[in-house]
């Protein structure tokens, strides 16, 4: 929870880790920081992101002069496809996580990025949370897909699988790209919030670009501050909802277990590679060398 937002620090959370928006509680200043972030992503984006992320923005109405009330969102969320975006403080703990997924909630926090910080994110604000994650919950399929994760994340949690099933949704749902008839495209919230990443994934040489694979993505490592090393690309949403909906993970589990993890560089026989990167970006410095490479 950051320290500087009063507004979450006075309220006590629910049992489920919720607040109140508070949505009249915006400052100007704050509603200004979402129109740059939202008025730059729009423009980077152009060409880049999935076509289905346009269409969620509009149907939901997410450029209506400053930060969205949850209240009107969810109104045409909810008939949509019966989702519901929830406030919560701040970081939450994984089985409340997937009870609000497998719930068709998603949880965002309340907060979001300072003006004279637009690039630096220590942690998830409501931009990436709503601008990246929300508007492909207007998409059934993908709906679906999101709360069937939910679901084998309780069940993941009974059998200690939760790290491989992170993994799952760090290379889909946050990072994941696909395939369209006008070509790859973006459809990763982590990706579509980030002005810098959202040109690396696709037009970099120095990462590898490979096809889903429902295990292999479960064996592999990921970076979490800084570009990835491997983007993982689908061909529809439906692949994604046929990966999970009504598939009984048991049976991976137990063949995941006690196997080797894969380097988040490494690039299989197996793999259908559409990419296969140089690394240059993770080998000259990464995070430290990023300003010369966006």
């Amino acid at each position: 929870m950051p320290v500087n937002d009063p507004v979450v620090a006075e309220q006590t959370p629910a049992a489920d880790h919720t607040i109140d928006q508070c949505w009249d509680r915006y400052s100007e200043e704050e509603h200004g920081v979402w129109n740059t972030l939202y008025d730059r992503q729009m423009k980077v984006l152009k060409g880049r992101a999935a076509p289905e992320h346009f269409k969620g923005l509009e149907l939901l109405n997410l450029n209506d002069g400053g930060i969205p009330d949850f209240r009107k969102v969810n109104e045409k969320l909810y008939a949509l496809t019966g989702w519901q975006v929830v406030t919560v403080h701040g970081l939450i703990p994984n089985d409340v996580f997937f009870n609000h997924l497998a719930n068709r909630r998603f949880v965002s926090g309340r907060f979001i990025r300072d003006a004279d910080k637009l690039d630096y994110l220590p942690e998830p604000d409501i931009f990436h949370d709503v601008f990246g994650h929300v508007p492909l919950l207007t998409l059934p399929a993908f709906a679906d897909y999101m709360q069937a994760y939910g679901q084998g994340g309780e069940k993941a949690m009974k059998v200690d699988m939760i790290e491989n099933l992170t993994r799952l949704y760090w290379y889909t749902v946050e990072f994941g790209l696909i395939n369209t008839p006008e070509g790859r495209r973006i459809y990763g919230a982590g990706i579509v919030s980030s002005q810098s990443e959202s040109r690396f994934c696709l037009e970099g040489r120095s990462p590898n670009r490979i096809h889903f694979d429902l295990e292999r993505i479960m064996r592999t490592d990921y970076r979490y501050d800084d570009f990835q090393q491997t983007y993982f690309v689908i061909d529809s949403y439906e692949e994604l909802m046929e990966s999970t909906a009504n598939v009984d993970f048991g049976p991976i589990y137990e063949r995941l277990k006690g196997l080797p993890d894969y380097k988040a560089s490494e690039v299989l026989p197996s793999d259908k590679v559409y990419h296969e990167g140089t690394q240059e970006y993770a080998k000259a410095g990464g995070l430290e060398k990023k300003a010369e490479w966006v």
